[in-house]
């Protein structure tokens, strides 16, 4: 189910492609997520893991540059009206580079054209990069939802669609 996409948005650099949790490019970037995350969360890594499984995730992004897969992300039902986003990831040679906001961005406009109000994320404290990169995308704080409620490290955010476009 992967198909080349860029909605006219163009990055010489990167481009993206809508897929789902099969894709194996896709598959060996969270294996290297959740290899970064389990060494950033320390003894609290399990906890966050249960949350973070791929299968059945059918909105995914994975950008190339060249052939090379260099970022990902998923989205994933959340109540009615939103979607969240999950598997945020860029291998650290192409970080600071445009990837995640290209990645972030096709994930954007995918949600709204699947008609939701707009997106929910979580994140750690411990990972800083992440929460200014989502603050800088028009990202606000948002009180834990879900599994997230009454978790110290966690932070969560929701950006809706009267902000994306």
């Amino acid at each position: 189910m992967a198909s080349n996409w860029d909605n006219g948005m163009q990055n010489e650099r990167f481009v993206t492609v809508r897929t789902d949790h099969r894709n194996p490019d896709f598959r060996l970037l969270v294996a290297e997520l959740d290899q970064e995350l389990s060494l950033r969360d320390g003894p609290d890594h399990g906890f966050y893991h249960q949350f973070n499984g791929i299968e059945g995730l059918e909105q995914v992004v994975v950008a190339y540059e060249g052939s090379v897969s260099v970022a990902c992300g998923a989205m994933k039902p959340f109540g009615t009206d939103r979607l969240e986003i999950k598997r945020m990831f860029v291998l650290p040679p192409y970080r600071g580079q445009g990837a995640a906001q290209k990645v972030l961005r096709a994930l954007e406009v995918w949600a709204l054209e699947s008609g939701v109000s707009g997106c929910i994320l979580e994140t750690g404290k411990r990972q800083p990069e992440a929460i200014a990169f989502y603050r800088k995308s028009g990202y606000v704080q948002m009180e834990n939802y879900g599994p997230y409620r009454g978790i110290e490290n966690s932070l969560c955010f929701e950006k809706g669609f009267q902000e994306a476009q």
